[in-house]
């Protein structure tokens, strides 16, 4: 499936706009984790560990979003979006949240 940021696709045509689909996906960061990135960031340097939950959320929501498109018949999602945020659960427990959203089409 062809999936883009972009509003058109280059030497395709657009034959059937299908609807919005999304996809989300929320993770729980684990105090480990949590602990790390808090040392690095006084220390400098990058979370590996962020970062491997946050490729992984988008990895899911983006999954979500073609198994939705497929599901109508698309076989592409133009103007896509991705979102990132994290939300505070209880004492400060954090879970990262990724939603993607776009337009599925039948291109030819």
């Amino acid at each position: 499936m062809i999936m883009t940021t972009t509003s058109t696709l280059q030497d395709k045509t657009i034959t059937d706009y299908r609807g919005i689909v999304t996809g989300e996906a929320i993770l729980g960061a684990n105090i480990f984790k949590d602990l790390f990135a808090g040392i690095r960031d006084i220390v400098g340097g990058r979370s590996g560990a962020y970062e491997k939950e946050l490729a992984k959320a988008r990895s899911i929501a983006m999954h979500e979003m073609q198994e939705r498109a497929e599901a109508i018949g698309a076989n592409a999602i133009i103007g896509i979006d991705l979102d990132y945020e994290t939300v505070t659960v209880g004492s400060g427990g954090g879970m990262l949240m990724v939603s993607a959203s776009g337009t599925a089409v039948t291109v030819r």
